[in-house]
């Protein structure tokens, strides 16, 4: 079959398209930016890229409308500003007009749980994308999940983060809230379940993991998992917006994407029971089980999708190739470069920096950098990388967004997502005679973006500095032609 694929460089995208080409489906992913999905990786015509903005409907004239299924997994519950509730309603208004002057036979939409009398804007934005759908005259089953669980979901991270860096928790009373959590290979494997299938069209599906469990009780589970022993209290009293910053502080999460998510936490999200994997012959994944299958993929470094390489950033707006081409006139730069002694193993280096992986040299500065990010509302880098030693257009590092990355270029163009009084790119690039050149860009933003540079430069000297010696394996004490 013919499918669109909206949201496909999504958290659920990325995997979902993976599995739909497996079963041999023809894929047309809607992309907002080419650069973001690489489908060298794929076979030759099976996946198709069309550039265009939902919120954008002149941008969607080359949409085919031969199409059999639509997948729509548009999601803007991370954006910074705005109305989201409002934009992604536009936006289903759009992609209405759109597949109304299609073949499609079924839209597929996975939306959230909303049983509760009173929702959270996020849950109330969600509902108001499916009742805009179901104006379509084509078909639309829905899917509604709560909490999703698995590697790189904005859930499992920050339940992560939360379990491992604190043995002793204080929270706020939202931690009795109920849920009922489901894998998200379960949520794959429904969502192409209930493709062509008749029964489902102009129906909606809660679809849960098989336990009902408090906020707490998963905390506790996670901790048991990991084997590490956790208390929790929680506060009868804690506003909203200091739980949005607790989880902002403690967690690698935004703070948006956090206070959206409290908003959302403070309301059961217990789903109608149905027998539809049942009747797709799906076995749900219990919660701890779940927490295992992630580990086991991030272990293995095959983490497909993360949430933070989903957010909505103004880079993506702009799109990668408009960072792609530094600044030449009116920046700074700090530029060095080093004789490789391996090239291979300095390429290696060079593609595994961040995460876990460290920045080679005085990593506590770069930590002091992020928990100054942080402070001021920035992404700060606890974010990391989903990869031990590949990084692909679009990937978040830490506090950088990968813009261009290729072995066999050996080329690697970084842009800092950190609050700047202005702009910064950092490059590694390995020349023809096995040079590791190594240039950071800032391009600043009036008086204090000249101040910054200054005050930094001694410290950006030493620490670029030591981390290319570092990657070109120069012992730093020696002396070696880096300037």
């Amino acid at each position: 079959m013919k499918i669109l694929l909206t949201g496909a460089t999504g958290y659920i995208g990325r995997r979902l398209l993976q599995v739909l080409l497996e079963k041999g489906h023809e894929v047309v992913c809607l992309v907002r930016d080419k650069q973001r999905l690489d489908i060298k990786k794929y076979k030759p015509k099976q996946v198709v890229l069309v550039e265009g903005d939902l919120m954008k409907p002149q941008t969607l004239a080359g949409l085919p409308k031969d199409i059999d299924i639509a997948y729509y997994l548009v999601h803007s519950m991370s954006m910074s500003g705005g109305d989201f509730g409002k934009e992604e309603k536009k936006s289903a208004e759009n992609f209405v007009a759109y597949i109304d002057t299609t073949e499609g036979e079924q839209i597929i939409f996975l939306g959230g749980i909303t049983n509760e009398q009173q929702l959270s804007r996020h849950l109330a934005s969600r509902k108001v994308v499916e009742d805009e759908l179901r104006k379509s005259v084509v078909p639309v089953t829905a899917l509604r999940a709560g909490i999703i669980v698995g590697s790189g979901s904005s859930s499992f991270e920050i339940i992560r983060d939360l379990v491992e860096k604190l043995p002793v928790m204080v929270a706020p009373k939202w931690l009795k809230t109920k849920c009922q959590p489901i894998a998200i290979r379960n949520v794959i494997q429904l969502l192409t379940g209930v493709l062509h299938k008749k029964y489902t069209y102009g129906h909606h599906f809660d679809i849960y993991g098989p336990e009902t469990l408090t906020y707490k009780q998963m905390l506790i589970q996670f901790a048991q998992v990991r084997k590490l022993t956790r208390r929790i209290w929680t506060l009868p009293l804690m506003s909203p917006k200091l739980s949005s910053y607790w989880l902002y502080f403690v967690t690698s999460t935004s703070y948006p994407l956090a206070r959206n998510l409290v908003e959302s936490m403070k309301i059961d999200v217990v789903g109608e029971k149905n027998d539809l994997p049942e009747r797709l012959d799906i076995e749900l994944i219990t919660y701890k089980e779940a927490i295992k299958i992630a580990f086991d993929k991030i272990e293995q470094n095959m983490v497909l999708s993360t949430w933070a390489d989903a957010m909505n950033t103004s880079i993506f707006d702009k799109g990668l190739a408009q960072h792609i081409e530094m600044p030449q006139f009116g920046v700074f730069k700090n530029k060095q470069s080093a004789e490789a002694v391996d090239p291979k193993s300095a390429l290696a280096k060079i593609f595994a920096i961040g995460g876990r992986n460290g920045w080679y040299y005085a990593n506590w500065l770069w930590g002091f950098r992020g928990f100054f990010d942080r402070l001021f509302g920035g992404v700060g880098l606890r974010r990391g990388r989903k990869n031990a030693s590949e990084v692909y257009p679009g990937d978040t590092l830490d506090f950088w967004r990968v813009i261009y990355a290729s072995k066999e270029e050996k080329r690697l163009l970084l842009y800092a997502e950190m609050k700047l009084p202005g702009e910064a790119w950092l490059e590694f690039c390995i020349d023809d005679n096995n040079l590791i050149q190594q240039t950071a860009t800032f391009r600043p933003l009036g008086l204090g973006g000249r101040l910054y540079w200054y005050a930094m430069l001694p410290f950006h000297f030493f620490i670029f500095k030591g981390m290319l010696l570092k990657i070109a394996e120069v012992n730093a004490s020696e002396k070696e032609t880096a300037y």
